[in-house]
């Protein structure tokens, strides 16, 4: 186990287990979050709605990955997107306060905080670059690769919404690979 997966399977002692039903909330637009959580099975989306009803898919987190709103946590601001559960799923929240004590208690939990961070920002500056740069089939074939088997976990409407695209043109570049 890395350094990182034991940090957090330590951080899951300190939380609450919950379940989670497939479409049930774990944040709400415009909700001031107040907790986070350890994904120990099951599967999260984070999206954002338009005035007009659009969803764009910011990002799925499957099991072993932490969910939240951080910078609404940190800010006390309201959420700007929707965490949603897709599947059945398991997580261990932790509340904002519980995770204050444990970072004024013991600094290696900044050392935990800073992994994750930093695996967010990268994450985050290569979808951007991606979504810039690329064309759609590169865009999918990236997510296939860093999302083995999600492809058979999520709609393709939601791969698409993800990705940028039409549904429909998913459709087409996945026939065209399929050839």
């Amino acid at each position: 186990m890395d350094n990182l997966s034991a940090l957090i399977s330590e951080l899951a002692t300190f939380g609450v287990e919950k379940s989670y039903i497939p479409n049930q909330i774990f944040i709400h637009e415009g909700q001031t979050p107040r907790k986070f959580a350890i994904v120990k099975s099951g599967l999260f989306r984070y999206y954002y709605v338009t005035s007009e009803g659009k969803e764009y898919t910011k990002g799925f987190m499957p099991e072993n990955n932490i969910i939240g709103s951080y910078s609404a946590m940190i800010t006390g601001s309201p959420s700007s997107f929707i965490i949603e559960a897709l599947e059945e799923s398991t997580v261990i929240e932790i509340t904002y306060n519980q995770w204050i004590k444990l970072r004024n208690e013991n600094n290696h939990w900044d050392k935990l905080l800073i992994a994750i961070l930093e695996k967010g920002y990268t994450t985050k500056e290569k979808r951007e670059r991606d979504l810039l740069l690329l064309n759609a089939e590169t865009r999918y074939l990236n997510f296939l690769k860093e999302y083995p088997n999600l492809d058979n976990r999520v709609t393709l409407t939601l791969i698409a919404s993800f990705l940028g695209i039409q549904p429909e043109s998913l459709s087409r570049i996945r026939k065209n690979l399929s050839t």
